[in-house]
């Protein structure tokens, strides 16, 4: 079904993905459901890629065990609040995201040779629109109900060394990969939210030309 021209969302629905969305630091005693984390990722990965790459892997820390892996890595202001939330996601990129372009892009059988012949241009597509789809991940937990707590405060290396090589028990296509953020999700304490930061205004920020 396309959308009608001109359609856009209701304010509420504005309101809960942008206006009144908010990054969370203390989480409810909450859980949040398998089902749910799977339902973020089939919304988000109907956002755009480059050449349809999809280059973002996901790992959903959800168990006890696996969040006090991440926990040496994690700075002294994120390890509270990323011990408390229900989920922690590592958004990452795999590097070799080409291998399967044969089957994301196939309108362009040619596209997997552009990216596996330049490295460098493989490693900037993969980070760039694996950001991108970590955006993407916040919308869609957003549109689920969901709270998050994004943040930087991490040491990637320990994350990639723990999480992302084959003595990690990863298959073969996670032992390519690099940790771009982390992302605390869950149900947010509303209470204990500080007041909103300015943003810049349009004129600041744009310009029409």
């Amino acid at each position: 079904m396309s959308t009608p021209l001109g359609a856009s969302l209701s304010n509420d629905a504005l309101d809960i993905l942008f206006r009144q969305a908010r990054t969370h630091n203390v989480w409810l005693d909450r859980p949040v459901s398998d089902d749910l984390l799977r339902q973020i990722y089939d919304l988000m990965k109907c956002g755009p890629t480059s050449a349809n790459s999809c280059p973002a892997r996901i790992l959903f820390l959800r168990t006890h065990q696996a969040k006090q892996r991440l926990l040496p890595a994690l700075s002294s202001t994120n390890a509270d609040k990323t011990m408390q939330a229900p989920v922690t996601a590592v958004l990452a990129y795999d590097l070799q995201f080409f291998e399967e372009l044969p089957k994301l892009f196939p309108n362009n059988p040619k596209m997997r040779e552009v990216f596996a012949n330049s490295p460098q241009v493989a490693e900037t597509t993969a980070f760039r629109n694996a950001t991108l789809q970590g955006g993407y991940v916040i919308l869609a937990a957003r549109a689920l109900g969901l709270d998050c707590g994004p943040m930087s405060g991490f040491d990637n290396a320990k994350v990639d060394a723990e999480f992302f090589t084959a003595s990690a028990g990863n298959p073969p296509a996670f032992h390519q990969v690099k940790s771009n953020f982390l992302c605390n999700i869950g149900y947010g304490d509303a209470s204990q939210l500080f007041p909103r930061n300015p943003r810049l205004a349009f004129d600041e920020a744009c310009r029409l030309l």
